[in-house]
């Protein structure tokens, strides 16, 4: 689970460069165009790059909570029923040990 996750959050990495190279990209082209300064895409380029990190940055913080969560339900789950095991292992020992005394019984 752990492979995928990360696997998941390489892919988002690697898509966002790619968007970045897109991005400067069509920047550039509108500054050949004469649409942008160089400056104010550089400015943009900037606001687009940190938009993007801090998105990343919430997704990042989001996914870790909610993989904290699901092991902690997976947790509770398990002492549930560890707890429901060990009763019923209690129950089964407790006729277990009766039973010799019920085989002496005429």
């Amino acid at each position: 689970m752990i492979d995928l996750l990360k696997k998941t959050l390489l892919a988002g990495v690697g898509a966002a460069v790619v968007t970045k190279e897109k991005i400067e990209s069509a920047l550039d082209d509108f500054v050949r165009q004469g649409k942008v300064k160089a400056d104010d895409a550089r400015i943009m380029a900037e606001k687009i790059a940190e938009q993007g990190r801090r998105e990343f940055d919430e997704l990042a913080a989001d996914l870790s909570s909610k993989l904290k969560e699901s092991v902690a339900r997976k947790d509770e789950t398990t002492q549930k029923r560890l707890a429901e095991l060990e009763a019923r292992v209690k129950v089964l020992e407790t006729k277990l040990a009766e039973a010799p005394s019920r085989a002496n019984e005429p």
